[in-house]
């Protein structure tokens, strides 16, 4: 029997590598072992590993239904090869079952178990004949198996916003994102169809464009910085930001909401600060076209020292990032519900910080990729209740000036108004305007 093929052996290295909570799946499949790889094999890879992880709940409910011990515990590597050909039977349907089945088979005889190799070829036969699983979605329990994602989750969400919300939230999280590209002007977008790429009007903002059709990593306009992929609602943050002469990008890295902070404050003195010395270097690196206008500083969000001197302050700030679950499928294989609590500490902190580093009468921006109260709504609540300097302001306004100033759509601003809750903060819930989910409220010091 031929050996793996080049693709499903990256495959298993990468999601065994993962298993083991050695490395994450964005880092691994840009790293050294997958470039090197034919196009054709690096597209495979990529679309096993992000779809064993999407499915891995589901595919692991199926599979353990058919062996002969259902609660035997399994080696990483028969589980892994296991999941690999069983995405590739319930998933994949261009593949072969026989292919999927027997490179699978070697897969596990490689990793040095024989003998499970065996149950490995015998389960997978089982399961290429047996009729897929229908759960009905009509609750949480069944919609989280149905859906593949974590019980714990799906009830939140089904619990805030309601069982139809979480259908489209699970839905949104089972398929890779389309790539949304900021296009600064239309030449860039002329140069883009002019090289084959099909572009489509984003949802929301005017210089947001979905890659209907194209690589976009291919795109010579991207790798030369001049066009740059990024979700729409991670581009309406930095947007809702605002103007001002001296601006903070507290928790900068990886840099695409700097650069847009850069773009429409051309004369502003910008501060791009990270806490990791790796992010910061590859912050560093993209920033890099902007000269001295922007200054990167290494230095811990909570503990920021410099206080009252930016009329602009954007918390992007690090979270579970449950509102990109489409985009990093594994989140929800490594976060538990305990750490939420520990994250909306760390959030608070840097609220806090923010607000400090604001002058007296500036605004901070407070945001999250998490669908979760307690990163959100709870963290600005419990910082507006401890500061008698700090007030909320509602985002209405800004959408409003935004779509005056042609950066927000007239159906963008529309849909956006829908989106606002009581309080006047933003939640974008995933699979409603087709970006990832963000939540963005604005705090102002008063004085």
């Amino acid at each position: 029997m031929a050996g793996p093929s080049a693709a499903r052996k990256a495959a298993f290295e990468i999601l065994l590598a993962i298993e083991r909570g050695r490395s994450h799946s964005d880092d691994l499949l840009r790293g050294r072992a997958v470039e090197k790889l034919a196009p054709a094999d690096r597209n495979l890879t990529t679309a096993l590993v992000l779809g064993t992880l999407r499915w891995q709940i589901r595919l692991d409910h199926e599979l353990h239904a058919l062996l002969a011990k259902p609660n035997a515990k399994l080696d990483d590597e028969v589980r892994i090869a296991l999941r690999l050909g069983a995405l590739q039977l319930r998933r994949m349907d261009r593949i072969p079952a026989h292919a999927a089945i027997d490179q699978s088979v070697e897969l596990t005889r490689r990793a040095g178990h024989r003998f499970a190799s065996r149950m490995v070829n015998a389960v997978l036969r089982r399961l290429a004949t047996a009729a897929p699983a229908d759960w009905a979605e009509n609750s949480a329990t069944e919609l989280a198996l149905a859906e593949a994602h974590p019980q714990w989750m799906v009830e939140r969400w089904a619990r805030f916003h309601g069982l139809d919300a979480a259908r489209a939230i699970c839905a949104h999280g089972q398929r890779q994102p389309a790539a949304v590209i900021r296009v600064p002007d239309a030449a860039a977008e002329a140069g883009l169809v002019a090289k084959g790429f099909e572009l489509r009007p984003g949802s929301l903002l005017s210089h947001a464009c979905v890659l209907a059709q194209g690589d976009a990593a291919a795109a010579e306009a991207v790798r030369a910085g001049r066009v740059r992929v990024q979700d729409e609602g991670s581009q309406l943050v930095a947007e809702l930001a605002g103007r001002g002469a001296s601006i903070l990008d507290l928790c900068a890295a990886p840099g695409g909401k700097t650069l847009i902070l850069a773009e429409r404050n051309r004369a502003g003195r910008i501060v791009a600060s990270e806490a990791s010395q790796p992010r910061m270097h590859r912050l560093q690196e993209r920033l890099r076209p902007l000269g001295d206008r922007v200054e990167c500083r290494l230095a811990d969000a909570t503990e920021w020292a410099e206080e009252g001197a930016f009329d602009v302050v954007l918390a992007d700030v690090p979270c579970s990032g449950t509102g990109t679950l489409g985009r990093n499928p594994e989140i929800r294989h490594r976060l538990r519900e305990e750490d939420l609590a520990r994250h909306a500490e760390r959030q608070r902190a840097i609220l806090s910080s923010a607000l400090r580093a604001a002058k007296p009468g500036g605004q901070v921006i407070y945001s999250t990729c998490s669908l979760e109260p307690e990163e959100n709504e709870e963290v600005v609540r419990a910082v507006l209740a401890e500061r008698a300097d700090a007030k909320a302001v509602p985002l209405a306004e800004r959408i409003e000036e935004l779509r005056g100033e042609g950066i927000v759509t007239a159906e963008g601003a529309r849909q956006l108004a829908a989106c606002i809750t009581p309080e006047g903060w933003l939640r974008l819930l995933p699979g409603v305007l087709g970006t990832d989910g963000f939540f963005v409220a604005r705090v102002d010091r008063t004085n």
